[in-house]
């Protein structure tokens, strides 16, 4: 029962990171034009998905909260206040996204709320698993680095690169969903923003290097982890043959196959900590029966439902967007 709720876990955070990450980067890039047609079509771009793909957000909370409550509880204790800006970001955006086509006269106000919400979000998403990655202060199993124990160069380093990284998935979303002018402008993006997180790769790896980070020992005591830097480089490679030939679809399936890898890397790195090392995922875990008794609500009902939904909508919403009046 364990394992089936981290494999939820997994699957949920990893998803976010996927669907969410393609809106909010769709957000950050949306702060980088002032056309206002070009706007129009990017919106309608994720229009039909971005409140759904919050919604894994949402069941990777409920997960923690209930099957591993001592890493939420030390988690918000060690990141009350960036996960506090990071919802406020979220709400932010969220209403953002319908008031802006209600109004002309302050609609400036909403397109930098939208823009201002995804960078806020994204930035402390990418800081936080950071910090986890450099690891956190605790006593006795309790987190005991204060209020701004998360607060580290390292941690800046990494939300810096989840903001490339987001940027990217969501210009090779436009590429994918988008026609004329929005399509070619994200086509011109992507090769800068892969070599933005090219270059993030190289820091923070020099800079694990430079401070002897300990995740870097289970790579020593794991070389299988080496087969997902290997994929990630193969997806890598295809990536840039597919912006060499002006490709629409492939630059976002790299991408995401980057993302996996990247993901797989982090995990079984942690493994079997859930926070690095401190928290076994057996010591994490709620009692056998809390597990039984959510499995059939969000094991069998919940997760499942969001799956299809999620495939439903992707599924109805497939193919080009074109420019209209309003996204709505």
């Amino acid at each position: 029962m364990v394992m089936f709720w981290v494999s939820l876990l997994a699957i949920s955070i990893l998803l976010y990171v996927l669907l969410d990450g393609v809106d909010l980067g769709v957000g950050l890039l949306f702060g980088l034009t002032t056309n206002e047609a070009r706007r129009a079509t990017m919106l309608s771009a994720v229009a039909p998905i971005w409140d759904g793909n919050e919604t894994w957000l949402v069941i990777t909370a409920v997960i923690l909260w209930g099957a591993f409550p001592v890493v939420y509880s030390n988690l918000l204790s060690a990141f009350y206040l960036p996960l506090i800006v990071m919802l406020l970001g979220l709400i932010l955006r969220g209403v953002a996204f319908e008031f802006r086509y209600k109004t002309q006269r302050l609609r400036w106000v909403w397109d930098l709320s939208f823009a201002g919400g995804s960078l806020i979000a994204t930035f402390i998403q990418g800081m936080t698993v950071g910090a986890l990655v450099e690891g956190l202060q605790f006593t006795n199993g309790q987190y005991s680095g204060g209020e701004v124990g998360w607060l580290t160069p390292f941690a800046v380093l990494c939300g810096i690169g989840l903001c490339l990284g987001y940027a990217l998935l969501g210009a090779c979303w436009l590429a994918k969903k988008c026609e004329a002018e929005v399509r070619e402008v994200a086509h011109r993006q992507i090769p800068v923003l892969a070599i933005g997180v090219l270059a993030f790769l190289v820091l923070v790896f020099a800079y694990a290097l430079a401070e002897n980070l300990p995740i870097l020992h289970r790579w020593i005591d794991r070389p299988y982890l080496f087969v997902f830097p290997a994929i990630g480089a193969v997806a890598a490679t295809v990536l840039g043959l597919s912006i060499l030939r002006h490709n629409d679809h492939w630059p976002f399936y790299m991408v995401v196959l980057i993302f996996v890898s990247a993901f797989g890397t982090l995990a079984l790195s942690f493994w079997p900590y859930m926070i690095p090392f401190v928290i076994t995922i057996d010591e994490a875990a709620s009692p056998h029966s809390s597990l039984a008794f959510m499995f059939w609500g969000c094991g069998v009902v919940v997760f499942p439902m969001m799956l299809i939904y999620t495939v439903v909508s992707y599924t109805v919403f497939r193919g080009k967007v074109r420019a209209t009046a309003g996204y709505h």
